[in-house]
């Protein structure tokens, strides 16, 4: 087995508050600041919230990472900060990474919080895989030049329609990665979790169905999950208050 390793000098860190600390994991695309609201809301804690590889003021991985190269980057980092062990709440690509972290490093995760989680693959069907092997048919003509002009137009609208806009904007090692990230499928690692685990979603996501958080459940060992009504991708986000709630009662060891 490999052991994936990364350096973590030049990570942007919001760093507050005394406590036990908490380590807020963001999603792909977005930075540190959109995760503060969570940090200002969980009193009695050091919350450190890094911008990622890639996001933010943190430059970028320097070859395609994937999810164990990410994961070792956060261990480098916590290190760096002088923290042994830490609650971990990770969102959407986040919460892949803190599954990672806590399968691969038990000793350094004290509890867990996955919100809108991504790591779940998807098991297409048949007909999945016929309508992407027609895509990527029409996309190969396409480029070489198989078809009339016409159809090579419509056929190239139709391969940037079904690239997804993250994979589009990414460039470089950014773009690479992603692919690494989004093929790893997280179920064997949820399988072998020790941390007590909450898992908090929007019942109204797109990104990252809802039957994917039950699918969590099911897996880790020691899991809970709390929907919210209404709810999308970003439900920390869309209900604070109540996130940060229902996360101060479980860090604390209550109720459960």
């Amino acid at each position: 087995m490999t052991t994936a390793t990364a350096e973590a000098p030049a990570a942007a860190v919001l760093d507050s508050g005394a406590g036990p600390a908490v380590l807020l994991l963001h999603g792909w695309g977005a930075t540190k600041e959109l995760m503060n609201p969570v940090a200002v809301r969980l009193q009695g804690y050091r919350v450190v919230i890094p911008d990622l590889p890639g996001f933010g003021a943190t430059p970028a991985p320097p070859q395609a990472w994937g999810v164990d190269e990410y994961a070792a980057w956060v261990i480098a980092l916590l290190a760096r900060l002088g923290i042994e062990r830490a609650h971990v709440v990770g969102h959407s690509n986040g919460g892949r990474i803190a599954i990672a972290l806590a399968a691969a490093h038990p000793e350094r995760v004290d509890r867990l919080v996955l919100t809108n989680s991504a790591g779940i693959r998807p098991r297409h069907g048949v007909r999945d895989w016929l309508r992407v092997r027609t895509f990527k048919l029409l996309r190969a003509a396409s480029r070489w030049g198989w078809l009339p002009a016409g159809v090579r137009r419509e056929a190239e609208r139709r391969a940037a329609q079904r690239g997804s806009a993250d994979y589009r904007t990414a460039s470089g090692t950014l773009r690479s990665s992603m692919v690494r990230l989004v093929n790893a499928d997280m179920r064997p690692q949820l399988a072998r979790l020790s941390a007590s685990t909450l898992i908090i979603w929007g019942d109204q996501d797109r990104e990252t169905p809802l039957p994917d958080a039950r699918t969590m459940e099911a897996l880790i060992p020691d899991a809970g999950l709390v929907v919210f009504e209404g709810a999308g991708h970003f439900a920390y986000a869309e209900q604070p208050d109540r996130f940060c709630r229902i996360v101060d009662v479980f860090l604390r060891g209550e109720g459960r």
